[in-house]
């Protein structure tokens, strides 16, 4: 099999105002993404033959994408609608790099959208949340998503030591990070002791151990890499991808404390020829603060059991060993459900056009930006570069 290694570009990137926006619907933020991710190209949209979208829950269409084409009035080679959870995003954009080397399609616009804080009443958004569990052996007894996650918390703790307070790092890092991003949904900074004296929502998570619930959009565009330097932007390069799938219901997890992103990490850095030594930053998906420890263990970063010494003293904020969601993540910044990690990807792509303004990594020239579906159920990473390699 062929690598993709360098051969495809993210040559757009865009996002939509975040937070509460009562003002637009799901459909109208996925459309305002799109468009401001085409301006940013600086190409009009008849120049998009493929177009991948994820569902809504707020407002959902059986033709997803094909219904965002009709109302952008574009008319691609290749539709495509999917849902992995979080891990969406980045599974996606394996199968875009796909495309566009068989020759299915030269440029992908993958556009994703959702209306979860003012799009869902209360009763619509609980019956999401304890909606994820499997029918016959997890539903009966009543599991939210926060319960699930709060399982694989305390397995963490119980087997390697790992405590709130350094749970509460993650937190506290993306708040530090959101609080220089202007378009942030929570910009005001908090300490591990706010994190470990917020409300308790399911032990051992608190409150702001838990991610936002938003409005928001978010959109790249993707061509070769040939074809990248014909745009206006610094290229973004696709140097390496891989998945991990390995469960869909937590009770059929092979380990509550490993996950499938240490496949997805392996298949990723070995596409590229790099290591987790290489990045210069990382974008995890953070659904809650344990998820990131997990990962930073998974994906090489530190060895397995010593994640909660390695996110202690500022090393995962900016100026540390291994920045992490510069833009805030899904803690601080927004997470409007299954689109969330897209702001992982928009955030990754100003920090290697070095647009990101304080939040600037400086000199970034290769970033790991990972997302993961369902109850750490499906793993995509990716590995970003600024060069061809």
């Amino acid at each position: 099999m062929s690598s993709l290694s360098g051969k495809v570009a993210i040559v757009g990137a865009a996002d939509t105002e975040v937070g509460i926006v009562p003002h637009m619907s799901a459909t109208q933020l996925c459309v305002d993404a799109g468009l401001r991710a085409i301006k940013d190209a600086g190409i009009g949209k008849d120049q998009i033959d493929g177009l991948i979208t994820c569902n809504s829950f707020a407002e959902p269409f059986m033709y997803h994408a094909e219904a965002i084409a009709e109302y952008m009035q574009i008319f691609p080679r290749v539709s495509l609608s999917v849902n992995t959870g979080g891990g969406t995003t980045f599974s996606v954009i394996h199968h875009a790099a796909s495309a566009i080397l068989s020759g299915m399609c030269d440029t992908v616009l993958i556009t994703m959208a959702d209306s979860l804080k003012s799009g869902l009443t209360r009763e619509q958004a609980m019956s999401m949340q304890v909606s994820a569990g499997h029918g016959q052996f997890e539903l009966p007894y009543g599991p939210s998503v926060p319960s699930l996650y709060a399982l694989i918390a305390k397995a963490h703790m119980n087997q390697y030591g790992t405590t709130e307070e350094q749970f509460a790092e993650i937190a506290v890092a993306c708040r530090k990070h959101a609080s220089l991003n202007p378009t942030a949904q929570m910009r005001e900074l908090i300490t591990i002791e706010d994190v470990v004296n917020s409300r308790m929502i399911a032990d051992p998570l608190h409150l702001l151990d838990c991610s936002l619930i938003s409005d928001g959009g978010s959109a790249v565009i993707l061509t070769s890499a040939e074809r990248a330097k014909e745009f206006p932007n610094q290229p973004v390069y696709l140097l390496g991808i891989g998945e991990g799938h390995s469960h869909e219901h937590i009770s059929q997890a092979r380990s509550l404390t490993t996950s499938a992103a240490v496949e997805s990490g392996q298949r990723a850095y070995e596409m590229a020829g790099l290591g987790p030594n290489d990045m210069d930053f990382a974008q995890l998906y953070d659904c809650f603060t344990p998820t990131v420890l997990i990962e930073i263990e998974d994906l090489g970063f530190c060895e397995k059991g010593e994640g909660g010494a390695f996110v202690e003293n500022g090393e995962i904020q900016l100026g540390g060993k291994l920045p992490i969601n510069t833009h805030g993540g899904l803690l601080s910044h927004c997470h409007p459900g299954n689109p969330g990690s897209m702001f992982a990807l928009t955030e990754a792509v100003l920090q290697l056009r070095h647009q990101a303004g304080d939040r600037q990594v400086p000199g970034a020239q290769l970033g790991l930006v990972h997302g993961q579906g369902g109850i750490m159920s499906s793993h995509t990473t990716m590995i970003l570069g600024r060069e061809q390699i």
